[in-house]
């Protein structure tokens, strides 16, 4: 079956569209053109800002002039995490989706359902005659994914609602109402190659299947990080047999958990079999330690591979791989306010040995600023005591402050009892949201954040419960036949 013969098609049939166009992070030409020709084609008033975000305008249907302008929100980019076995190319094939059970789901690689679906969801209500609403604009913005650049870079005045309805959540039957700030840190090490010594023979081992997932939403779920467990590895290697490091590679994006890494080693041939052995001593002793939130880890050794031939200097990596495992990665501090809920966290999600550095790059989240600001301070200790050549902070943003007594937030919970007769549950979430940096240039916005059930955002096990778009897309109908007068 299609997706888009899935019920409701006008949600689908957008969704799918998408599903079509390559749009990883920065390379979302492709489906900016095609939003803009959409919006076009249905007569819509439609702009592209300077930084590439697209507004779609249409008026109120008939009755409803004195209604509030709602602004629903969503991102044209999506993650583009695929398995190692997948021969996928984000920058020109369209996602393979396909319905399993009650979810629709990608072959082995990300979906896009974040935010695809919330993109699709909106243009669905502009372009169904029979929904109500009073001013409707839609925001796809551009990069959030890799740095919240088109919600940096929104200017001020530029829409006119009162409103803003984001479509990024990713749990039914949540009204979120809050989010954490973020900060990315990268730490470098310099180093210098050596010519191979005679007697060694390389060997690649590679650490996979782990479920990764989303560094905010999942990062409460206490999963594995294959750049922690090679680091964990290599440490025993280095320091009592003497193996030497050729490359060091894990993770991909800095807002996924790396749920993949390897390592290229250069091993004494006397200690083949027994460092062979070594590995898979302390691989299985982490996977059962992580036995319940990473079933389906596994370790693949290729032997006598071919690799570059020279090695990273001993000094250099050793101290890298040590501050890879005294860095602090995972839940800091759960909060005390909303049981649950994590307050401060940090996911350690890159790691690279390239143009001779060792690169080390972690995001971290915080609702608390002042918790971040510290967050930020122990990990500048970690890395300038193990004497890192650089540091550095990029991309922060300040958290969304929850205010809980909108009118937009009584309606979204009246319409909610009305469309599923039972409560919304009110909460805040740590994922980074765009209303964070957009509210704050719209200071007198009241905002909320719905969506359908996402399971595994950023990873390759990324899926959308097909019921719940189709509730999410009533209780939408109905939030907007409801918005307030002005």
């Amino acid at each position: 079956m299609s997706i888009q013969n899935i019920e409701p098609q006008v949600v689908w049939k957008n969704f799918h569209a998408l599903t079509q166009l390559p749009r990883p992070s920065k390379h979302e030409e492709k489906v900016r053109e095609y939003l803009l020709g959409w919006g076009e084609s249905h007569g819509f008033e439609t702009i592209k800002d300077d930084t590439g975000n697209v507004i779609i305008r249409v008026p109120a249907t008939p009755g409803m002039e004195n209604r509030k302008g709602v602004i629903m929100q969503g991102h044209m980019d999506m993650v583009p995490q695929k398995t190692s076995d997948s021969a996928h190319d984000f920058l020109t094939d369209p996602i393979n989706a396909y319905v399993d059970g009650e979810w629709v789901t990608a072959d082995r690689t990300t979906l896009g359902a974040d935010n695809g679906i919330g993109v699709a969801l909106a243009l669905a209500a502009l372009e169904d005659p029979s929904v109500k609403h009073g001013p409707l604009e839609v925001l796809v913005t551009y990069d959030e994914e890799t740095g919240m650049t088109g919600a940096n870079s929104l200017k001020p005045g530029v829409l006119k609602g009162d409103i803003l309805l984001n479509l990024d959540s990713e749990e039914e039957g949540e009204l979120c109402v809050g989010c954490a700030g973020g900060l990315d840190v990268s730490a470098s090490f310099k180093f210098y190659k050596y010519n191979t010594p005679e007697g060694r023979d390389a060997l690649r081992f590679t650490v996979s299947g782990l479920q990764g997932g989303h560094s905010g939403m999942d990062i409460s779920l206490y999963r594995a990080n294959a750049n922690k467990v090679v680091a964990r590895i290599l440490l025993p290697l280095m320091e009592d047999y003497g193996v030497k490091v050729v490359s060091f590679r894990g993770g991909s994006l800095r807002n996924a958990i790396p749920f993949e890494a390897s390592a290229e080693i250069l091993v004494p041939k006397e200690s083949y079999a027994q460092i062979r052995e070594i590995i898979t001593d302390i691989f299985n002793t982490v996977k059962a330690e992580f036995a319940e939130s990473d079933p389906s880890a596994r370790l693949e050794i290729e032997d006598h591979v071919s690799v570059q031939p020279k090695y990273i200097q001993d000094k250099a990596m050793l101290t890298a791989v040590k501050a890879i495992i005294a860095a602090p990665s995972g839940v800091i501090r759960m909060s005390q306010s909303m049981p649950g809920l994590t307050e401060t966290s940090i996911n350690l999600a890159i790691v690279r040995t390239e143009n001779g550095k060792i690169t080390i790059h972690s995001l971290m989240r915080s609702a608390v600023d002042s918790s971040k600001a510290y967050l930020a301070q122990r990990v500048q200790c970690v890395f300038e005591l193990a004497g890192a050549d650089e540091i550095t902070f990029a991309g922060g943003y300040s958290g969304w402050t929850p205010k809980l007594d909108t009118e937009i937030n009584k309606v979204c919970m009246e319409q909610f009892q009305k469309v599923y007769g039972h409560p919304m549950k009110i909460m805040a979430t740590h994922g980074g949201l765009e209303c964070a940096i957009m509210g704050a240039k719209y200071p007198n916005w009241e905002m909320v954040s719905i969506g359908p059930t996402i399971k595994y955002p950023h990873s390759p096990d990324e899926r959308v419960n097909i019921a719940s778009v189709a509730r999410t897309w009533e209780y939408l109908k109905a939030v907007l036949a409801n918005i307030p007068v002005k």
